[in-house]
């Protein structure tokens, strides 16, 4: 028996318990992990809160993106060894497996050896921020001088990108409600730091581009405030909205658009992983950037104990952090 996280409703962190599963040894193409550290995402908060596009089926396992050491091999598994350390990417629909466990089930297909230079906790807070944050490289193209706008830059995917840009020469211009946490963002690498609720955005952004606006915005609150963003964009700027932390309808905002010869599109990170050719890209300029220091995965705090994972995410969930919150088992 092994414990595990499991919630049968929506709702609050109440909704998580802690209960004792056989779950067995690992099928074709699998292998059993023993946990080490999970980081945490918005994506499974809103999972658990009924929130996300994904349905859970009850009783709902949860968590998707962590480290550990393999166990034992499933049949047919013959690129992973027992006693090797991984990284488990979240590259599944939630749900359909779960780590928030001492030990776990899952496939090959979401591993990937966790770089040796790393601790559990690091090597749990790498995938999902760094193939999010992958689009201001990938698809904007961003290069010397170009502004990019980072609402929620205090998030861990905010600061992925915000280390993306500076290994590009872009300029990352961190936007943030208030100026609480400006240093800490300068300290992380933001070029320029923008409090929303105290300066105008817009006027901003073309002060500190020489009228010429931003190549991109990269949002995860979407709502009506995407109008705003687009007024700050350059000819033909790119706005992303790849979350929906607003809770409230997106809008189009035609004008600004149209005007610029702009455009808006979504964003999610499986967009590189569900083709081979990009994923494959994409993780070797990761590691690249992590052996060479120019990608340094942020830990807000990290939490301790299978049982801590409620607390855990109730801090995730205050906004108090500035990068990834972790909990080491």
């Amino acid at each position: 028996m092994t414990r595990v996280i499991r919630f049968h409703e929506t709702g609050g962190l109440e909704k998580l318990v802690i209960e004792e599963l056989d779950i067995g040894p690992p099928g074709p193409g699998h292998v059993r992990i023993k946990v080490e550290a999970v980081g945490l995402n918005r994506a499974e908060a809103m999972y658990r809160a009924g929130h996300y596009p994904t349905r859970p089926q009850f009783p709902s396992l949860i968590g998707y993106e962590g480290a550990g050491t393999i166990v034992a091999l499933g049949d047919g598994v013959s690129d992973y060894a027992v006693g090797q350390r991984v990284c488990v990417l979240p590259m599944i629909s939630q749900g359909d497996y779960g780590i928030w466990a001492d030990e776990a089930i899952v496939p090959t297909r979401i591993l990937q050896p966790a770089p040796d230079h790393m601790d559990p906790v690091t090597a749990a807070a790498i995938w999902m921020q760094y193939m999010t944050a992958y689009a201001v490289y990938e698809v904007a193209e961003v290069g010397p001088n170009d502004a990019v706008i980072i609402p929620a830059a205090s998030s861990s995917v905010g600061l992925a990108a915000i280390q993306l840009c500076n290994w590009a020469g872009a300029i990352p211009i961190a936007a943030t409600r208030t100026s609480t946490k400006a240093g800490a963002l300068k300290d992380h690498g933001a070029a320029h730091v923008i409090a929303t609720e105290e300066e105008d955005l817009v006027e901003r952004v073309m002060e500190i581009t020489g009228g010429k606006g931003a190549r991109c915005a990269f949002d995860p609150v979407g709502g009506s405030y995407v109008d705003t963003l687009a007024q700050a964009l350059a000819p033909r700027g790119i706005l992303f909205v790849y979350g929906g932390l607003s809770g409230q309808p997106t809008p189009y905002p035609h004008w600004p658009m149209a005007f610029k010869g702009a455009s808006m599109r979504g964003w999610v990170a499986s967009e590189i992983w569900n083709h081979p050719h990009r994923f494959a890209a994409a993780r070797e300029k990761v590691l690249a950037g992590l052996a060479l220091g120019k990608l340094d995965p942020v830990i807000a705090k990290v939490f301790n104990g299978l049982e801590s994972l409620p607390e855990a995410n109730a801090y995730l969930e205050s906004n108090q952090q500035i990068g990834k919150v972790v909990v080491r088992f």
